[in-house]
């Protein structure tokens, strides 16, 4: 129970907060429907009324949230500044992408009712005009309007409109339309075998979200549904003239006509502070972008694994980072994450891709890798650098006894470890309290880490040489492993907090996270740290 509160506590305290405050808002918006002044109105649409605006609600309030996940200046800012005070409020900045989806989720599930409610209303507004008589309610709140067409509450004014017309003549049709079809073709587009195996369809078709909000800012501002009056309210009390509904403004009667209007546009005020930020976000995006990058080394390791090694101006990381990298003669628009596999100790900045898509290929050749000769410095393409962004692996010398965990390619951000571990040691560094480092690696092929081997090698040696045999233990299994090998990563260390990293799939993550949760004998506590893969 106690490493299942550090882990995930917070975490589990954050989603309840956020499902509570959408519990709430649901709840109290379809109660302000049920008010006196929505009287006429649910007399048109039943409870239909109050089930298309909670969800409504709830889309402004996740739509709000959407974007601050993605803001990744902000949240690397935010790490920086709530990493001295509490390591795991910072840990839960890591988990942006897993609440970034939950919200989008939510905002579907939303979508969803609101567009069935919705339908339901149109059918009871098409309906109230084809049932034409005169000692009907709802057809004689329909004939409101008729002549000047101002203050209508029905928005479907004869008995010859087509509801489907409607929906693509008015504003809030055809708003809704849009960002629905965005919607559905970003939520598809991000499913894990389209976003693995078709990167550019995920990365092209999520920038949808730029129609996303443009419609959904105006999508409010055709006031399709509408409410009495605050003035006519005073006039005409539902409670006392709604019967008398066949005298309204004739003479001898106390009873005028109600008047409606609809609500002010408001989902603008709840979008247009997180859309400020993010394209604040995406400024500084740019101008990193414009700063001059110069590959100083590339090696192509077997396995078509590619290593560039960089510098740029004025350039700062810290273990286990990434970067956003473009490479604008393969692609102008694409950018793609890479882990640093250089100590912040070295002169340059490094990563390993492997060359597994169109991009990575394209790179692969733009830097001579299917070249026999050398490539020269001149013709070498240009790059552009957004970043580093921070990681959970920023913490690692934060524990006397550390667990790393890579998978395939995942063993990229220990690389980064181990090499500013070894230079911390020899520089005295007195800000290191690790003694003790297990590191696991599990590859389905020998080939897969032979671009690593030599740096295991070489801290081997110097460690052995500086009387350090005992501080790096490391295991790599050439298998594709199974879920019951999981349980053998357990590490027996008396009264200590042990600190798990991993970088592997998903897959990986839970079965050793929850090995994490349910071992806690001998003093041990677990903390368990997961990168982004």
């Amino acid at each position: 129970m106690g490493n299942f509160a550090a882990n995930e506590g917070l975490s589990v305290f954050v989603i309840l907060v956020w499902l509570g405050i959408n519990a709430y808002l649901f709840v109290q918006f379809y109660m302000n429907f049920l008010t006196e002044r929505w009287f006429y109105t649910r007399v048109l649409l039943g409870d239909a009324l109050s089930w298309a605006r909670a969800p409504a609600a709830c889309l402004n309030f996740n739509c709000m949230l959407i974007l601050l996940p993605v803001c990744r200046n902000l949240l690397s800012f935010l790490r920086g500044s709530i990493q001295c005070c509490s390591r795991t409020a910072a840990r839960q900045l890591d988990r942006n992408i897993t609440f970034h989806k939950l919200v989008a989720y939510m905002i579907a599930f939303h979508t969803a009712v609101h567009i069935i409610a919705h339908l339901f209303n149109f059918e009871w507004f098409m309906g109230a005009q084809l049932y034409r008589n005169s000692s009907s309610l709802p057809f004689v709140l329909s004939q409101i309007g008729t002549g000047d067409n101002a203050s209508y509450l029905n928005p479907i004014r004869t008995d010859q409109t087509n509801p489907t017309i409607v929906m693509f003549t008015t504003i809030a049709g055809l708003t809704g339309v849009v960002i629905t079809l965005a919607l559905i073709l970003i939520i598809t587009s991000s499913m894990e075998v389209i976003r693995r195996s078709y990167f550019e369809v995920f990365w092209y078709t999520h920038h949808l979200f730029i129609i996303f909000f443009i419609g959904l800012v105006f999508h409010g501002f055709g006031r399709i549904v509408r409410g009495q009056t605050a003035t006519s309210l005073l006039e005409n009390k539902p409670s006392q003239c709604a019967d008398q509904f066949e005298s309204w403004g004739k003479n001898g009667t106390f009873c005028p006509k109600p008047e409606f209007a609809g609500n002010p546009p408001m989902t603008w005020k709840w979008v247009v502070g997180p859309m400020i930020l993010y394209v604040c976000e995406r400024l500084v995006r740019f101008y990193r972008s414009q700063q001059k990058v110069v590959i100083t080394k590339v090696v192509m390791h077997p396995s078509k694994t590619l290593e560039l090694q960089m510098k740029r101006k004025g350039f700062r990381m810290e273990v286990g980072q990434y970067v956003f990298m473009q490479c604008p003669c393969v692609s102008q628009l694409e950018w793609h994450p890479f882990t640093l596999t250089s100590a912040p100790e070295e002169d340059h900045f490094s990563v390993h891709i492997r060359i597994v898509g169109d991009w990575t290929q394209g790179l692969y050749e733009a830097c001579g890798g299917d070249k026999n000769e050398t490539q020269e410095a001149w013709k070498l393409p240009k790059m552009a650098i957004d970043g580093p962004f921070g990681t959970a692996s920023e913490d690692v010398f934060g524990y006397e006894v550390v667990m790393l965990v890579g998978a395939g390619i995942g063993v990229t951000p220990f690389a980064s470890v181990l090499k500013s571990v070894w230079y911390k040691h020899i520089q005295e560094n007195q800000n290191v309290f690790t003694k003790k480092i297990y590191f696991y690696w599990l590859c389905p092929e020998t080939q897969a880490f032979e671009w690593f081997a030599d740096l295991l090698q070489s801290l081997e040696g110097q460690m052995t040489e500086k009387g350090m045999v005992d501080f790096l233990s490391y295991n790599i299994y050439l298998t594709r492993w199974k879920e019951t090998e999981a349980a053998h990563f357990r590490v027996h260390h008396e009264f200590t907090t042990l600190g798990v990293f991993l970088c592997g799939p998903t897959q990986l993550a839970d079965v050793l996270e929850k090995q994490c949760l349910s071992h806690s004998e001998a003093g041990v506590k677990f903390i368990f740290n997961k990168e982004n893969f």
